[in-house]
């Protein structure tokens, strides 16, 4: 007959280490939270939200912020950039374009001279003596006519005769066509009869005068830069 062994039964577990725990968290969740007393420094009396300085700045990027642009100077007359210079007798380079034969260069430089020398101190354009070197001729004449106030042209029996000079008489008639002032005629060594026929509708100046109607191309010129201003 088999013998029965029996087995110890298991020690039960003291249950004071658990209840003991269970108090503690018990203890632990039951208190309130103790309230930070306030310093009436840290207190806003009027009730107003915190400035913008005092809260924390924000990291998205909305929080980006454009560079303030610098003040912008304006001129005299209040416009950006404006200036007494950029309209007027100085918006083009020259004043006064001479369009004249090669025959009569001395007679052309005298006058250029006188133009230069005066008060006035009017811009004079001498092809020969003002064109860039190495510049197509055509080009060069015209971008000086375009870029003068006045053309005087110095007709004389040479500049009749010579076709690059009609050239030039039609070129300046294309630049300015109306009877404005621009285009002076100066006539010299020449019958009234012999005047050109494209200019009839424009008064032309005398050069049989002493002072070879320098002085009536100085006034003229100097009259119409007057009505820019």
């Amino acid at each position: 007959m088999a013998s029965s062994t029996s087995v110890p039964a298991p020690r039960s577990r003291s249950k004071k280490p658990l209840g003991k725990m269970a108090d503690w968290f018990r203890q632990a969740l039951s208190r309130k939270p103790t309230k930070t007393p306030v310093s009436p420094e840290n207190t806003r009396s009027d009730g107003s939200q915190p400035s913008s300085s005092d809260r924390p700045p924000s990291l998205g990027p909305s929080s980006e912020v454009s560079p303030t642009p610098p003040p912008t100077h304006l001129g005299a007359h209040g416009s950006s950039g404006s200036s007494s210079s950029s309209g007027g007798r100085w918006s083009k380079d020259y004043d006064v374009c001479v369009c004249h034969s090669e025959e009569d260069l001395a007679a052309a430089q005298e006058l250029v001279s006188y133009l230069e020398g005066s008060a006035a101190g009017l811009r004079c354009f001498l092809q020969l003596r003002d064109a860039a070197p190495g510049g197509a001729i055509v080009s060069e004449l015209c971008q000086a006519l375009s870029n003068s106030h006045c053309r005087v042209l110095f007709i004389t029996p040479g500049f009749l005769r010579d076709p690059w000079c009609r050239y030039q008489m039609l070129q300046a008639l294309s630049e300015a066509p109306g009877a404005e002032g621009r285009t002076i005629p100066l006539m010299s060594g020449l019958s009234r009869a012999a005047y050109p026929a494209e200019l009839r509708f424009m008064y032309f100046v005398n050069g049989w005068g002493p002072d070879g109607g320098f002085r009536q191309v100085k006034e003229a010129v100097t009259r119409y830069l007057q009505t820019l201003s």
